[in-house]
């Protein structure tokens, strides 16, 4: 019945021509972080963050999404696309003492963007697992046919890339998320907002159709557990490209969670 209630929800608001999840949007203050909480901020604060990492937090709001996302220090967590390493840089010195960081990404740009980031001081313990499969036949990053070789986790995040893939492609991901894990853990994503149902044209092309999102991950074999509209920002009409100085740093942008079966 949530997933019910939730894609009619987002049918309405989108089809007005609004952005996902209105109430509530959120420009949350951290007042009484949760103990989680606090050791995300002490990693947001590191050393091995840059002023320009650190210009992105009151935006991307790391304690309050991974607070959601149910991650905890002791886990053992894959980063699906990492990039620039972003949110590698916080994951990785929370996970560093008790949990285990895992990253997966392509070969070519995706792994000479994120080399940088594996030789910096905290992050000894994040380990790079090969992006298996690659190229895809489809012409996109992934093939099909493709497992990550690695020990079940208790948590898959990606941030901000579901946009990247083809369908195919995004199907593939969802199965080696859905088998990566461990049984009645959780995959979390976020991304852009795109209207629903709208074809793709130049401007909504990294952006993402969040009923889609969770219509392609159900087939994979998840449940739907939860969303939340921290990451809602009602001034985006959802008409421009992310990257355009109108919209960039405040998209709209959904945060969904989803549960492998026990």
């Amino acid at each position: 019945m949530r997933t019910i209630n939730f894609i009619r929800s987002t049918l309405i608001a989108c089809t007005a021509g609004s952005v996902l999840l209105l109430a509530g949007a959120a420009s949350a203050q951290l007042d009484n972080p949760t103990p989680f909480q606090q050791r995300v901020i002490e990693a947001m604060n590191g050393d091995i963050r840059t002023d320009k990492d650190r210009a992105r937090d009151a935006n991307r709001m790391p304690a309050e999404v991974l607070e959601f996302f149910r991650m905890r220090e002791d886990m053992k967590v894959l980063e699906v696309l990492p990039g620039g390493g972003w949110y590698t840089k916080i994951l990785g010195p929370v996970l560093k003492d008790n949990g285990k960081l895992y990253v997966t990404h392509p070969p070519g740009l995706y792994q000479d963007i994120f080399q940088p980031t594996g030789a910096l001081a905290g992050l000894e313990n994040v380990e790079e697992i090969d992006w298996n499969g690659y190229p895809s036949p489809t012409g996109g990053f992934f093939d099909p046919s493709g497992e990550w070789d690695i020990e079940p986790v208790d948590l898959v995040l990606t941030f901000r890339n579901y946009h990247n893939f083809s369908s195919e492609d995004r199907m593939a991901v969802n199965e080696s998320s859905y088998d990566a894990l461990k049984p009645g853990v959780y995959y979390g994503i976020v991304d852009h907002t795109r209207r629903h149902m709208e074809p793709g044209n130049e401007e909504n092309g990294r952006r993402v159709d969040p009923v889609l999102n969770i219509k392609e991950v159900l087939d994979a074999g998840f449940i739907f557990v939860d969303f939340t509209d921290v990451l809602a920002r009602p001034q985006d009409a959802l008409a421009l490209e992310v990257a355009n100085p109108a919209v960039t740093g405040q998209s709209d942008r959904y945060t969904l969670l989803f549960q492998k079966p026990e």
